[in-house]
Parts: C-alpha cells; sequence; structure tokens
C-alpha cells in the first residue's frame, strides 16, 4: 500500500489560543524557530509523502507564501553572504509542482475539510495529519504509520491512537480493541465513538491527529450528517466506512503535543528546546531560576 499524499486541514478558526490567532492562522505558531505546519510537513516528507495538500480558509494566505520562495529575502541573504541562512531555507523549500492547495469555504468540520481535498487525492490511499498536534520523535508518527500499513493489505485503514485517562474518555473520540495484529504495535480496531459519555468508553484509546485512509471515504464523507458540534466529523465517516473496510489502530512512539491548547502549546515550546543541544543548557538554567523564585 503506497501512501503517496497527505491532507493538512489548515482552515480552522483556532479559538482555543485566542487573541494569538485573531490576525495570525494557527498554524503559524511558532515553535522554538519554526511554524507548526512546518513541523507537519517535515514529519511527511521524512515518511516518503511526495504530494502534500492543504486545506485552507480564509486570512490562510501567509501559509502558502511560506511554501514559496521569497526572493527579496533571498537577494538579500546573497548579498549579504549569508550562506546558512540560505541553505536553511533551501532545506525546507518544497519540490515544484509537490505542493497544492484548495478551500474549505465554511466550517464545517474535519470530515467536510478532508472532503474537499477528494478531487487532488483521486483514487488512492492517503494520510491526513492535523498541524496542531505534534508528535516528537525520531522516527516520526506517520512514518511508523506507513511502515504498519506495509504489513496490511490492500483495503485497510489506520489511525493513530494514544492511551487517555479513564475520567477523560468523554473529551476525545474513542476506538475499541480487537485483535491484536502480528506487528507489535497494531491491533483491529472494532468500534469507534467519538466524545461517548462518561462511563461509556470501549477503552481508553484515544483517537489522534494521524490517519491513513481509503478513497472510499470520499463517497461517505459525500452524504455524511452533522454530528458532535453541528460539523460532519470524519469520526463518523470512519465507523460508515468500517462495515466494508478494516480499521487498525497504531501505537506510536513519541510525545504527543496538543498545539491547540494554550498549555500544550507552551509545553511543546519547552519539549522542543530541550531537544536542540544549542539550546538545551541554556533554557535549563532559566527554568531553574523560575523555580527557585
Amino acid at each position: 500500500m503506497k501512501i503517496r499524499k497527505a491532507v493538512f486541514p489548515v482552515a480552522g478558526l483556532g479559538t482555543r489560543v485566542l487573541p494569538a490567532t485573531k490576525a495570525m492562522p494557527k498554524e503559524m505558531l511558532t515553535i522554538v524557530d519554526k511554524p507548526l505546519i512546518q513541523y507537519v510537513y517535515d514529519e511527511a516528507k521524512e515518511a516518503g509523502i511526495e504530494h502534500f495538500v492543504f486545506v485552507t480558509g480564509r486570512n490562510k494566505a501567509v501559509i502558502e507564501d511560506h511554501f514559496d520562495r521569497m526572493f527579496e529575502l533571498d537577494t538579500t541573504l546573497v548579498a549579504r553572504g549569508k550562506k546558512a541562512e540560505l541553505d536553511v531555507l533551501a532545506q525546507y523549500q518544497p519540490e515544484a509542482g509537490a505542493v497544492s492547495f484548495t478551500r474549505q469555504q465554511a466550517p464545517h468540520g474535519l470530515g467536510h475539510a478532508v472532503w474537499c481535498a477528494r478531487d487532488i487525492i483521486g483514487n488512492e490511499p492517503f494520510a491526513v495529519v492535523l498541524p496542531d498536534e505534534l508528535v516528537l520523535n525520531t522516527p516520526g508518527c506517520l512514518a511508523q504509520m506507513i511502515e504498519a500499513a506495509s504489513k496490511l493489505g490492500e483495503k485497510s485503514n489506520l489511525i493513530a491512537v494514544e492511551e487517555v485517562p479513564d475520567h477523560l474518555t468523554h473529551q476525545y473520540g474513542i476506538c475499541g480493541v480487537g485483535p491484536r495484529h502480528a506487528h507489535p504495535t497494531m491491533f483491529e480496531i472494532n468500534g469507534m465513538v467519538e466524545k461517548p459519555p462518561k462511563g461509556t468508553a470501549p477503552s481508553n484509546l484515544s483517537i489522534t491527529g494521524r490517519y491513513i485512509l481509503q478513497p472510499e471515504i470520499f463517497e461517505i464523507l459525500a452524504t455524511q450528517e452533522r454530528g458532535a458540534g453541528g460539523e460532519i466529523q470524519l469520526t463518523d465517516a470512519m465507523i460508515g466506512l468500517a462495515k466494508t473496510q478494516k480499521f487498525y489502530g497504531v501505537e506510536f512512539e513519541g510525545e504527543r503535543h496538543d498545539c491547540g491548547s494554550k498549555a500544550g502549546f507552551l509545553r511543546a515550546n519547552i519539549a522542543y528546546g530541550l531537544r536542540r543541544p544549542e539550546l538545551r543548557d541554556g533554557l535549563l538554567a532559566e527554568m531553574k531560576k523560575y523555580l527557585e523564585k
């Protein structure tokens, strides 16, 4: 099962981190020195993704600009002999034709955002990567999922899952656990429910922001009724697809950071900063001074 394309839903309003996102797309908020969208792009590229599909909305043009060349900046850096800076920009520059953008004109939910990419994806399996969820690990979460997918049949779907406290399962999409696969991190999913009432969750494994889906999901999303929050939920469409195709949960390695929340965003900056050798000692020293106050 070759996964060539990935969808990045980036049309959301980022209301959980207002006022920072009033004029700045949530996906362009920086973790250390790179925007969120760059981290998930890099994760997908590491996993072998060849075509990157961004589902945008109004006031998101800066995301498109981020993946374009800035000739004024390049010219200035060349004139000033800033080779290191030029090399950094070249490192993160996509190949020509490898990036596509399409619009979600109204905030109808994650399922609707994925459906908006249908014509670009075509009739092949694809990945969905939520940009406000980062997974700190090498190899990245998507690379782990694609490696797991190589052990499955052609019409299989995968979801990255993570344990959450039992008393918080009502805040997440939760999957049921079926038979374990021979691959050590994978199991068959025997049910999914979006934000189950307290005490009714089939497990404590939450559906996180990484998916590998078959193109038949688009047919279901085309007529999917609105679900939780009055939105077209991707989980509801996956429940429909599970009637004819198998779904597998992948328990990935790495630290997941929900950067769509203020606390998660702060934790991610600290975690990623501590992984940078040139920043680690200084950051630890500042944290120690702060904690001693």
